[in-house]
């Protein structure tokens, strides 16, 4: 079926779009040590398969999320929660590959991601990599109430392949604009039993990667939706509510973009400043144990005295030992009192 998105470039969708650009040039500009940005896109990764996830009904608390993709053991999860999340990563690894190559979208590439997102998860039921065969419904978790019902079994075939001749075409709109169109269209056709949002939202990014719209691999799109989800849902619903204009919806996209784009821009300056932090450090005396804390409060923003004793296997005294050492030096200063200390950059 021929698809042909419709919609307006509004004066808020340019201005988000130009921001977008700036931040784009600001990255490819800056020098930042490699440690640096692997460390920050090691923890996009982390953020961006929790919340993607999280939308989806995974009751993972971030901190969990973050030990279960780091390789640790966490009691009293879900089975299914675990290996959603280290689906969805597998998913993202795969869809890395695809980074600033000129493949065409094909349904073999969409079933394939759709594939490894689901694969051995409440047992099976989501039939893997194969389009639904049964009429399916979006319903409020909440009220329980259907507040959509996807295009017949039937026509699932002919709407996806409409889609995938649209993605391969020259299209005299911004990529960004692209991404988010087929964004919206493939959670629109839902044309699997489950897995829908996730298979949508990593068929945008992987569009944005294709089209040299990675960012260095340092945004998370899903934590902009999971912190706000009834604005995510009412973004989507309004195209519906508008016979199929996704004007609002695409204002909703870039603007979630702009606003992950200066996030990364703002926290790219505080690198900057806080390598020179570093460097004075080094030429101080500290042993490398305590770099390496100085490292991972700059990256992470504050540590306890736990979080110190589990990060670096080091007792209590210790660990102890290291903060009042860094303390005296003016590098950190603690927040907080009793059980609740914290230690932040000074």
């Amino acid at each position: 079926m021929h698809f042909q998105p419709e919609f307006t470039i509004t004066p808020g969708i340019n201005k988000s779009l130009i921001e977008i650009e700036r931040v784009r040039g600001f990255l490819d500009a800056i020098k930042i040590k490699e440690e640096w940005f692997s460390a920050i896109q090691k923890e996009a990764l982390v953020l961006e398969s929790h919340y993607s996830t999280h939308i989806e009904g995974t009751a993972l608390s971030l901190e969990q999320a973050r030990k279960i993709l780091n390789g640790n053991k966490v009691e009293g999860v879900r089975e299914d929660d675990k290996k959603e999340l280290l689906n969805y990563r597998k998913a993202m690894d795969f869809v890395s590959k695809y980074l600033g190559k000129e493949d065409p979208m094909t349904e073999g590439l969409i079933r394939e991601i759709h594939k490894i997102l689901v694969k051995g998860v409440r047992g099976g039921r989501a039939e893997p990599g194969e389009y639904r065969a049964v009429q399916n419904y979006v319903i409020n978790s909440r009220t329980k109430e259907i507040i959509y019902t996807p295009p017949p079994p039937l026509e699932v075939p002919h709407l996806v392949r409409g889609f995938v001749v649209w993605s391969n075409k020259d299209k005299d709109i911004s990529d960004i604009l692209a991404a988010g169109i087929a964004q919206f269209q493939f959670v629109h056709i839902h044309p699997f039993l489950d897995g829908n949002g996730r298979t949508a939202r990593l068929l945008s990014t992987l569009i944005l990667y294709k089209t040299g719209y990675d960012f260095k691999k340092l945004f998370t799109l899903s934590e902009y939706y999971d912190k706000d989800r009834p604005a995510y849902y009412e973004a989507i619903q309004s195209v519906r509510e508008n016979n199929m204009d996704m004007t609002f919806w695409l204002e909703y996209f870039v603007e979630g973009l702009r606003s992950q784009m200066n996030s990364i821009k703002e926290k790219s300056q505080r690198i900057i400043k806080y390598d020179s932090v570093l460097q004075r450090a080094s030429s101080t005396g500290l042993l490398e144990r305590q770099i390496k804390a100085l490292r991972f409060i700059i990256q992470n923003e504050s540590i306890s005295r736990s979080e110190y004793v589990e990060k670096f296997k080091v007792s209590l005294r210790t660990a102890n030992y290291d903060l009042s050492l860094l303390e005296t030096k003016g590098l950190i200063k603690r927040i907080g009192t009793g059980r609740t200390i914290r230690y932040v950059l000074n």
